[in-house]
């Protein structure tokens, strides 16, 4: 897009870079976007290429042609780079000159597809006031997107293959590039996040499978293609939550940015609220051991008052207080200051507190601290897992060895470094206990290079053992190529970490039920994987556990809503001995809505003890 300005072609050039069927007439808009991902005409000096502009930014404009062809596979719209803010307005007809080119958002080794553009040379306006084209509709009664398959193809999309814009959402989409498209009556399938919103056009009708509360599943070869994402670029958009909906018609130009087609609407469209509550689930009745998850989203003393306030809520009042929280996403004491600061008892402080200011009981914690910049994510921050409990109501935590300062999440004084000592499963009176409590599973393992360590911990209730591990497997994004991307299928090498990880835990579960084939084992936190996940398949079938989530309905199946996909993230897993008497619940108190204390949703398992 830097590249200089380039000179009017002249008539014979023209005639050497134009195809045999266009070399008759002016080139036109669906000339240069052709059939397919990349122009015909790339690098080609065009000139007078007409069109009516339809949105502006501030280094150029759309414009899409009033008179298109027949064939819905090529685009009428495009993108005309100016460099400078543009001296034409929404309704100029106008002739550019300049050359086609392929922006590619991300850089050269993004795996994004690119933006056909022109490099505008010169730019003439021949009338003011024109009325625009008419927008393509989306969904019924319009342009319906394909309902399940995004690419049905293999490798580069833009080196070749089969276009096909009625089969293939990549193809559907790119059909529609800088031209002016519709929705009506969208209904949010996701929160606004991030300047975006993604809807489902008409209400959602025609939509996959649909959640509970008005979202679309994600299910295992159903990427959900017919989602729209919106984009706050040209005008801004209202704060959104699932279900909300955005009535009437909505107009604005279709593009293409850092992995997805992008829905640019050119007005604020009216928001209608849809009411969408946040849940709450029951109290564990006594005899029952309720073991919880919340993802604190890189919660630090720094964070704002509200979120530790918010996130209080979620455990007092939508988990009901449970026995043990897993817990992950939490940074330590300095946040974002890589100060080689690696103790979190500041922040673990703060949310206690927060917690016994929202009503709920005195919460104790447990972790180890991470080597300084050893674990990923944001340098200086020292993410991990650990472990919040109670103990009013039968649960103790066993320390191993016992701890000088445990609120400290340090060595004892002397002792072994815990954030490499690996823990061990042991017999202990008959049954399976732990070396270290907590401690870290395989912390040298190459699984968790770069990543959160999983964590360990031996608790009594009532009496009883139990071994708990908290984990974070590692993440989905950064390395995978994106699922609009130009590569297809996408490449997901997190999965094969994720798996690596699996294995990693399931063959410290299989040590712990080697010594007690009886042991109670529980397995809880955020593996970024669905119930059809090859590594949360892996950690269920070699650990000989089961995961609890896969039993829900469908609809209630997500703990993450991503880019308008109600997806399972989070994870709670139990061994035989207590699956045997249990209750599930997602509580859905943050995915869904913009005001959200974190990106996940909580999940609970009650689990029945009493009398054995």
């Amino acid at each position: 897009m830097l590249a200089a300005p380039v000179a009017v072609a002249t008539a014979a050039a023209l005639l050497t870079a134009v195809p045999p069927a266009s070399a008759a007439g002016p080139v036109r808009i669906h000339d240069i976007q052709g059939a397919g991902h990349v122009s015909p005409l790339e690098r080609a000096t065009v000139s007078a290429v007409p069109g009516v502009v339809t949105a502006l930014t501030g280094n150029g404009f759309w414009m899409q042609d009033p008179r298109p062809d027949r064939d819905d596979a090529t685009s009428e719209g495009v993108f005309v780079y100016t460099r400078t803010r543009p001296s034409a307005v929404v309704g100029d007809s106008v002739r550019v000159d300049g050359r086609v080119s392929e922006f590619r958002p991300g850089g050269a080794r993004s795996a994004g597809l690119t933006r056909t553009e022109i490099d505008a040379a010169a730019t003439v306006v021949d009338a003011h006031g024109t009325p625009l084209p008419a927008p393509a509709v989306l969904g019924p009664g319009g342009r319906r997107a394909p309902a399940s398959v995004v690419k049905d193809g293999r490798g580069d999309v833009e080196k070749g293959g089969r276009f096909d814009p009625r089969r293939n959402g990549l193809d559907f989409y790119e059909s529609l590039e800088g031209m002016r498209v519709r929705i009506q009556d969208a209904v949010a399938a996701g929160p606004s996040r991030y300047g975006e919103l993604p809807v489902l056009p008409a209400n959602g009708a025609g939509a996959g499978t649909r959640t509970a509360r008005g979202g679309v599943l994600l299910r295992d070869g159903d990427p959900n293609p017919e989602r729209v994402i919106l984009d706050d670029a040209l005008a801004p958009l209202p704060g959104m939550n699932v279900g909300d909906r955005l009535p009437g018609a909505g107009d604005g130009v279709l593009d293409y940015g850092y992995g997805d087609f992008k829905l640019l609407l050119t007005a604020t469209p009216r928001r209608a609220d849809g009411g969408l509550p946040r849940e709450a689930t029951r109290p564990a009745r006594p005899g029952e051991l309720a073991v919880a998850t919340a993802g604190l989203d890189g919660l630090d003393p720094d964070s704002p008052p509200e979120r530790f306030r918010a996130l209080a809520d979620d455990i007092v009042r939508g988990l009901r207080s449970p026995d043990l929280v897993a817990v992950s996403g939490l940074r330590d004491n300095s946040g974002e200051a890589d100060d080689g600061t690696v103790a979190a008892d500041q922040t673990v402080a703060e949310l206690i507190t927060a917690i016994s200011e929202a009503g709920g009981p005195g919460y104790d914690w447990r972790s180890v601290n991470p080597r300084d910049n050893a674990d990923g994510g944001e340098r200086g921050t020292n993410g991990r897992v650990g472990f919040l409990f109670r103990t009013d109501r039968g649960l103790a935590f066993v320390d191993r060895p016992s701890p000088a300062e445990p609120m400290a999440d340090g060595p004892p004084p002397g002792g072994p470094d815990p954030a490499v000592t690996p823990v061990r499963a042991v017999r202990r009176d008959g049954a399976a206990g732990l070396t270290l409590s907590p401690g870290r599973i395989a912390p040298g393992d190459a699984a968790w290079g770069a990543s959160r360590k999983p964590l360990a911990g031996e608790v009594t209730w009532q009496g009883r053992r139990i071994i708990v591990i908290a984990a974070q497997w590692f993440g989905q994004a950064g390395e995978d190529q994106p699922l609009f991307g130009r590569f297809q299928p996408p490449s997901r090498p997190s999965e094969w970490r994720r798996d690596a990880q699996a294995k990693v835990v399931a063959g410290f579960v299989r040590s712990i039920r080697n010594i007690d084939g009886d042991a109670g084992v529980i397995v809880a936190g955020d593996l970024n994987g669905g119930e059809f996940s090859a590594p949360v398949r892996t950690l269920a079938k070699e650990g000989g556990l089961a995961d609890l989530p896969a039993g829900l309905k469908p609809s209630e199946r997500y703990t993450a809503v991503s880019d308008g996909n109600s997806q399972l993230l989070d994870h709670i897993l139990l061994s035989p001995s207590l699956k045997r008497r249990h209750e599930f619940d997602v509580v859905h108190r943050n995915a869904e809505f913009a005001d959200r204390a974190g990106d996940r949703d909580p999940a609970v398992v009650r689990i029945g003890l009493s009398g054995r």
